[in-house]
């Protein structure tokens, strides 16, 4: 293998190798509100639908997307959770875990 064709094999390893993580976020699965781990955190996609007597320190103000577990942008409507390993939350839901983004 000459240096060129080497050197061309390497830059199109990193190309591929940096966008295999991009192709998995924008695929992942999005979490089920029935799946057993969202169901024992409480999560909603919809912060506004959560049981309010269940959890009565909920506030609506409360969503995933300023969450400090949130892996995504404030603007995301999806984006992953570190506690929901690879799925997807909605950036409206809320769960119990929720803790107020810092900044």
């Amino acid at each position: 293998m000459t240096n060129t064709r080497r050197r061309t094999f390497i830059l199109r390893l990193a190309a591929c190798s940096a966008a295999v993580p991009i192709a998995a976020h924008a695929q992942a699965a999005k979490v089920n509100e029935s799946d057993p781990q969202a169901v024992a955190l409480g999560y909603r996609n919809d912060t506004t639908k959560v049981d309010q007597k269940k959890y009565p320190k909920h506030d609506v103000s409360q969503k995933c997307s300023n969450c400090q577990l949130f892996q995504g942008k404030a603007t995301d409507a999806w984006a992953p959770c570190t506690l929901f390993a690879g799925k997807q939350v909605a950036g409206a839901g809320w769960c119990s875990a929720w803790v107020k983004k810092a900044g």
